[in-house]
């Protein structure tokens, strides 16, 4: 068997160990302090969420989306996939590392969504984009660590506490979708995205394309 080849390593900004690029091959693996975050033939989850929170607002006219963290950028080029050429798709991504490895190592695999003349970078915490905007966006779609429950960054927890989700609410036009990704379900999540001000609909979906692999969840809430 090939052995695993380490690319890079970095630390994780403000938060907890170490992050780094592995190749296999055609494969390559993201992991924290050397447990697998994610792995390049499992990204049918990551395109799911895009399809689901793109769904609602298919049509609308200068759409303007936020994705929140790029990972291996499966979901921003689903995401591009689903809208039209007059779109907008910020890509909020923490650590710059990841964007690099996006821009080169990565890049082929999600066939270079960051060359998307619609897409623009932004290297910081989305949690502070989402501040920032009032009723700016159409869209938000959210694979920031495992989901709600913080992995590598205790802060991340804000972005799926009531804060966030309010903060989420405020960032959205009429009608806009805020779409979750986690590895896992969570019922207190959902009843918190109903208090928030959402209608929500949660989705079961395989981590790799063609309904194989492990089950992960996908949170729809639409801004009423």
């Amino acid at each position: 068997m090939i052995p695993w080849q380490q690319l890079d390593e970095v630390s994780i900004p403000g938060g907890r160990g170490r992050l780094s690029l592995h190749r296999r091959g055609v494969e390559h693996s993201i992991r924290i302090d050397g447990a697998e975050l994610m792995n390049s033939r499992q990204h049918g989850s990551e395109e799911a969420l895009a399809k689901l929170g793109c769904a609602p607002i298919r049509g609308r006219e200068n759409a303007r989306v936020v994705v929140g963290g790029l990972g291996m950028g499966f979901t921003l080029a689903a995401t591009l996939a689903q809208l039209g050429s007059d779109a907008e798709v910020v890509v909020a991504e923490l650590v710059s590392a990841v964007v690099a490895w996006n821009r080169s190592h990565l890049g082929e695999l999600a066939g270079h969504p960051l060359k998307d003349p619609r897409v623009s970078v932004r290297e910081g915490d989305v949690a502070a984009l989402l501040r920032e905007h009032k009723e700016a966006y159409d869209a938000i779609l959210l694979d920031v660590d495992n989901g709600p429950s913080g992995l590598t960054r205790e802060s991340n927890t804000w972005l799926y506490a009531s804060a966030g989700i309010t903060a989420a609410r405020s960032a959205l036009r009429d009608g806009g979708v805020l779409s979750v990704w986690s590895v896992a379900q969570d019922d207190t999540f959902t009843k918190r995205l109903w208090k928030g001000g959402f209608d929500v609909t949660v989705e079961t979906v395989a981590a790799r394309v063609g309904n194989k692999g492990a089950r992960h969840t996908v949170w729809v809430a639409v801004k009423t």
